[in-house]
């Protein structure tokens, strides 16, 4: 089953552009992400739609981020691209006639509630500051390792 990365890619473009000098085009972001500008603009469609970017038509437009980085969450940016459902794995039948299934799905029910409940927590509690705070640290020290090897 192929992966949803719609998360992980907006997550990596709103970092570059909270690192970019003025907006970026849908083709520089189509090209960072090897994909076609098309699939960009559909994409950041929702996440302007909800605020966190906005977009420049004309000479010099382009997307830039529209909101504070401490107050967007790794889960505000997955419900606006749409996320998808968290896990992908469940039960066959939701009322099935057989005890055996019945329970099967019991416990499996459970279990990824708990497990999408602490997810959905955890993406909650991670800011794009964060991200870009971790981001600029991890630049820092490849510079400092050049810097010291040179």
């Amino acid at each position: 089953m192929r992966k949803d990365s719609r998360l992980s890619r907006m997550l990596h473009v709103l970092l570059h552009m909270a690192r970019h000098d003025g907006p970026m085009t849908s083709e520089q972001i189509a090209q960072m992400l090897q994909t076609n500008p098309v699939v960009v603009r559909r994409t950041m469609a929702g996440l302007r739609d909800a605020g966190y970017v906005r977009s420049e038509k004309g000479h010099g437009g382009g997307w830039a981020i529209a909101a504070d980085l401490e107050k967007v969450s790794l889960l505000d940016i997955h419900r606006a691209v749409g996320g998808p459902t968290l896990f992908a794995i469940g039960s066959e039948q939701e009322s099935p006639t057989c005890a055996v299934e019945a329970a099967v799905n019991e416990a499996l029910d459970d279990a990824l509630r708990a497990a999408e409940a602490l997810l959905i927590a955890r993406l909650g509690a991670v800011s794009l500051a964060e991200l870009a705070r971790s981001f600029d640290a991890r630049c820092a020290t490849v510079l400092h390792s050049a810097t010291s090897a040179a």
